[in-house]
């Protein structure tokens, strides 16, 4: 039986995955990392629009939602790449998911699936 109301805890939930997932920022820079681009500047060029400032904010948004991990790797300059967790390529599945599927039923004009 479904309970009558959404729970408080259930919300907070969904408010996680809606600050990621209904962000065009976060979802660009999640799906640039699942594609292999590591590095902060090439993430800068890979997105276009993005600021370095957004491109920050994004990343520690997917960090503290343990979406991504940093690795630092010391010397002069000192280099930082990024990599998605387990639970963000899970994600970035899903979103890649959502996009073919966009993309077929998109127009408006459903497409016959073989």
């Amino acid at each position: 039986m479904k309970p009558a109301y959404l729970s408080l805890e259930d919300r907070n939930r969904y408010r996680s995955l809606e600050d990621v997932v209904g962000c065009k920022w976060s979802v660009a820079v999640l799906a640039a990392i699942a594609r292999g681009v590591k590095r902060p500047g090439e993430l800068e060029r890979f997105i276009p629009g993005i600021s370095a400032k957004v491109l920050a904010e994004r990343l520690k948004k997917l960090l503290d939602y343990g979406l991504a991990e940093r690795t630092e790797f010391p010397g002069l300059p000192a280099r930082v790449e990024y990599e998605l967790s387990e639970k963000g390529r899970k994600l970035a599945g899903i979103i890649e998911q959502l996009r073919e599927l966009d993309g077929r039923y998109g127009s408006g004009e459903e497409e016959e699936v073989p």
